[in-house]
């Protein structure tokens, strides 16, 4: 399951971009409280067991300063208790900046860039992986995919905006 708590438009893709790439990280307060607000609309008090951020490829975190969904995920595991464990999913190689590519384009790029470190640590575990945008859903596919091989149980997303694709 995939839920986010906005559509990546109007005001909301403003903040989103201001804080994302110009670095105004005062936003995330703002964001994680109203994520935390919106997390039980979807899911039972008890579910999820642990949240995980998509992570950043060492290369763009060190140009970007910070990866947003780790400060997603910080601000609701403040909000509602639920452990993010240091460390569980890793970028392991570099892929292209998603934004200009097609569905199609984005799900190769991303095939095998992604793996979870001490398996264990997930093994029947509900993970809830969180994310700034969520557009053609390739890069939580993808790193769903990996932790699902790595023993968890369920893996659902949850992110700040959901792109609107035109029909």
């Amino acid at each position: 399951m995939a839920r986010a708590v906005g559509y990546y438009e109007g005001p909301l893709q403003e903040a989103i971009h201001r804080w994302k790439y110009e670095g105004k990280i005062h936003l995330t307060p703002f964001f994680g409280k109203w994520m935390a607000e919106e997390l039980f609309h979807y899911w039972d008090a008890d579910i999820p067991d642990l949240l995980v951020p998509v992570p950043l490829h060492v290369q763009r975190l060190r140009g970007r300063g910070f990866n947003q969904a780790l400060l997603l995920v910080k601000e609701l595991g403040r909000h509602t208790g639920i452990p993010y464990p240091k460390r569980i999913l890793r970028k392991k190689t570099p892929t292209v900046p998603q934004v200009h590519l097609s569905g199609s384009e984005r799900e190769r790029g991303v095939r095998g860039a992604f793996e979870v470190f001490g398996k264990g640590r997930v093994e029947g575990k509900s993970i809830l992986l969180v994310d700034d945008v969520f557009t053609t859903g390739a890069t939580v596919n993808e790193c769903a995919r990996v932790l699902v091989a790595a023993g968890a149980q369920r893996v659902d997303v949850f992110t700040l905006a959901h792109a609107v694709r035109n029909s």
